[in-house]
């Protein structure tokens, strides 16, 4: 994204198409930029649709996990 060199940025993912285990993105709405201490948090933080993404990265590529490593179990 020329507009966002060198940022994180909370974007909206207008289209994608899946290839293998992978989202790749191919056209974003740009919301608004996100400082590099609040990435984090916002990134675990953005409504459905929506992704935080560096915009140094050149692929927009989202891996999918069908199995998660992880599990939460409530007590």
């Amino acid at each position: 994204m020329k507009l966002f060199p060198d940022q994180f940025v909370l974007v909206s993912i207008l289209q994608y198409h899946e290839e293998d285990n992978k989202k790749v993105v191919d056209e974003v709405a740009p919301i608004r930029t996100v400082s590099e201490q609040d990435a984090n948090k916002e990134f675990f933080c953005v409504d459905p649709g929506n992704v935080i993404y560096h915009t140094s990265n050149p692929d927009f590529v989202i891996h999918l996990r069908k199995d998660p490593l992880m599990r939460v179990v409530g007590h």
